[in-house]
């Protein structure tokens, strides 16, 4: 098979947009510069369409690299036959290129290694022919030395014969396909575990097609196991059916013979194939549950991502909490510390007056225009507090997510741009930054850690990695970015980058000034024309020389704007913002142009360097809600959705406890997926169904 043929069938897209993205992907160019701006050569194929070739380019390296390396190891034995190699080379499919090397897959002294060690695989032999005759009579000339009888050189035979059923591929595929069809998954408590694992309450008798268990489920039963809290098996209801396929697929008479084959192939399906294959479908369900849950984990990263942006406002910050108190930071319209202290308004100081003054003289001095307060312990507390203080403006009061505050303020980070100030101070221009400038923000701070995930301990962490630096990366030049304030923790992230030459732009505007012109970023050290090409596009320079600078028209493509200007007897700047005359433009007005780069032109020309992202919303919850205690059944309230997963929405109504919106409560309709009925950070309406306050949960239905 051909890489192409192979990432054709993988992908289901066209052949002509496959190879011409192969080209591109294997000549250096990075996802986001592909699916932007070579749209004429994929035929205008999205991130995800790309990163699938991407993948499946990658999965077929390594299966090629596989199949070299088992034709080198059986090569070595002396065992590799032209066939041979030609069926290995010929093996696209992973388990099954693992079953045709079983065979000579080198394994520690198994009985039946150890029976073929005494010279019985000849007897093995002659018994699985089942050509007739005495099996005793025949193990007659192999008993000598450490074989003592005719019983235990038939054994060994069996033994030899049922490892010779266990390696089979046939056979394997066809049981593999009957477990994939019938296997239930089975879990008990393991014993003495009752008490330790009582989360697990729902798993001590529990039993599913693992086929159709949906991947929430899969996960904690893994997890539960992982723990010692929980064993689990995964077969067919019964065992017959197994057992009916391996021996009809080897027995061919009803003689002795025969009767010795039907015994080992039963004893191969219970000690050698059933528990192989059961933990291969186990693995396989693992890895789709694993790409169910990165799946949701991505969505929601990027929404989080690309969470409105409050926008370059002088900002009052505060961590909150009660006896170390609530730091408080300013920050100027670029995220600059101007300021920090403690304020103690709760218990146990109950410092409200000196605390209210402070506060309404850091907002007159530093004329703040919006404060942030973190969600986490006593957030509803200090948002109360400010609300009350009368200022002398009026001031956006916004209630910020605050996880993997603390990660960040504890980190390399963090110390390299605050190495005078404690993790305290930090946390809170983490939580102020973040509203000013969520992705700015966050991609200092690992995803794991952000608390949108589902069961992100418990998944592939390799592929989470992959999939979730997709999302950053994907969100970040989405975005697009201003060179001339951003960090090098955001740069890297630029199609084309990576974090030397991010570093190599800030130290070149550190010691040269602001950029004044894309054309300039080519005097950066080691940005040579292949990186500026990838990444120009995406980097934003406002007020610079060509006012192209500040929008996502690529320089390759400013020679084509030139002639659209020049088109409608107008200067670039005239031309841009001119609704009118570019709607009146046609693809056959621009010599030199393809469908796909005059309409992403002609968009951006129309609102340039515009921000994807909406913008931040003041939110109120219910100010007579305070506890869990507080809440009765039927009672509507505002909330914010904080985590979106396979079963559901978790909402922040103003208390501790998150309350859970299950996907049958998020519409009158069947919900199979509900990220497409609510997403992460949405303000909604919810219904309370049901509290309870001994386990801490409180159960909402969305209000239509």
């Amino acid at each position: 098979m051909t890489l192409l043929s192979f990432v054709h069938n993988q992908t289901g897209l066209q052949e002509k947009s496959v190879q011409n993205t192969i080209q591109l992907l294997q000549d250096g160019a990075t996802i986001p510069f592909i699916s932007r701006y070579r749209k004429e050569l994929t035929g205008g194929l999205d991130e995800i369409q790309v990163a699938a070739i991407r993948d499946a380019l990658k999965k077929f390296d390594e299966l090629t690299q596989r199949q070299k390396t088992i034709c080198k190891a059986i090569e070595e034995q002396g065992k590799l036959t032209p066939e041979l190699e030609q069926k290995i080379n010929a093996t696209f499919d992973a388990t099954a290129l693992e079953d045709i090397y079983l065979p000579y897959k080198q394994k520690r002294l198994t009985r039946g290694e150890k029976a073929r060690k005494l010279g019985l695989e000849p007897l093995a032999k002659n018994i699985m022919s089942q050509r007739g005759g005495d099996p005793e009579r025949m193990a007659q000339s192999f008993v000598k030395g450490e074989v003592e009888s005719e019983e235990s050189a038939i054994q060994g035979a069996k033994d030899i014969i049922a490892e010779w059923v266990n390696e089979n591929a046939n056979l394997r595929a066809r049981v593999r396909k009957l477990f994939q069809r019938k296997a239930v998954i089975q879990t008990k408590v393991a014993k003495g575990k009752k008490e330790e694992g009582e989360k697990y309450a729902d798993y001590f008798e529990f039993s599913e097609s693992l086929y159709k268990i949906p991947s929430h489920r899969l996960l904690a039963i893994i997890r539960g196991e992982r723990e010692g809290i929980l064993a689990l098996k995964a077969q067919p209801d019964k065992d017959d059916e197994a057992i009916e396929l391996v021996t009809s697929f080897f027995v061919k008479t009803l003689d002795a013979c025969g009767s010795l084959v039907k015994e080992a192939c039963v004893d191969a399906y219970g000690r050698l194939v059933s528990p192989s294959i059961e933990n291969e479908v186990i693995q396989e369900a693992k890895l789709k549950a694993d790409q169910e849950a990165i799946q949701v984990f991505a969505k929601n990263l990027k929404q989080l991502l690309l969470a409105s942006p409050l926008g370059a406002k002088r900002t009052l910050a505060l961590d909150p909490g009660f006896r170390t108190g609530c730091k408080v930071v300013c920050l100027d319209e670029q995220g600059t510390l101007l300021n920090n202290c403690t304020i103690y308004p709760h218990p146990p100081q109950n410092e409200r007056e000196k605390a209210t003054a402070k506060i309404a003289q850091l907002v007159q001095m530093y004329k703040i225009e919006a404060v942030a307060i973190g969600d986490g312990t006593a957030g509803r507390e200090t948002e109360n507090f400010i609300r009350r203080i009368r200022f002398d403006r009026d001031l956006e009061v916004f209630i910020v997510r605050e996880d993997g505050a603390s990660i960040y303020s504890a980190s390399a980070i963090a110390r390299k741009e605050f190495p005078d100030y404690d993790v305290t101070v930090r946390g809170a221009v983490s939580i102020g930054r973040r509203l000013m400038d969520p992705l700015s923000e966050l991609v200092k701070i690992d995803p794991k850690s952000i608390g949108v995930g589902q069961y992100q301990h418990e998944v592939d962490q390799k592929l989470l990695k992959e999939s979730l630096d997709d999302v950053v990366v994907s969100a970040v030049n989405t975005v697009g970015v201003d060179v001339n304030m951003a960090s090098s923790y955001l740069l890297q992230y630029v199609s084309g980058l990576g974090p030397t030459l991010a570093e190599n732009i800030v130290k070149h505007r550190q010691e040269n000034g602001p950029f004044n012109s894309r054309e300039s970023l080519k005097k950066v050290k080691l940005l040579g024309p292949k990186a500026y090409e990838q990444a120009a596009g995406f980097l934003r320079i406002r007020d610079g020389v060509n006012p192209l600078d500040n929008s996502a028209v690529h320089p390759e493509s400013y020679g084509l704007v030139e002639k659209i200007a020049k088109k409608a007897k107008l200067k670039v700047d005239e031309l841009i913002g001119n609704e009118q005359v570019l709607s009146a433009l046609k693809l056959q007005d621009v010599e030199g142009a393809d469908q796909f780069t005059f309409n992403d032109i002609i968009a951006e020309l129309k609102k340039p360097g515009r921000d994807p992202r909406k913008k931040a919303k003041v939110f109120e919850f219910n100010q007579q809600i305070k506890t869990i205690a507080d809440l009765i059944v039927g009672m509507k309230l505002p909330g914010i959705v904080t985590n979106v997963t396979a079963f559901g929405a978790f909402v922040n109504i103003g208390i501790k406890e998150n309350g859970l919106i299950h996907k049958s409560n998020l519409a009158d309709v069947y919900v199979a997926d509900p990220s497409q009925f609510i997403a992460l950070h949405e303000h909604v309406q919810v219904e309370v169904m049901e509290v309870d306050v001994e386990r801490k949960r409180v159960g909402l239905k969305k209000v239509m």
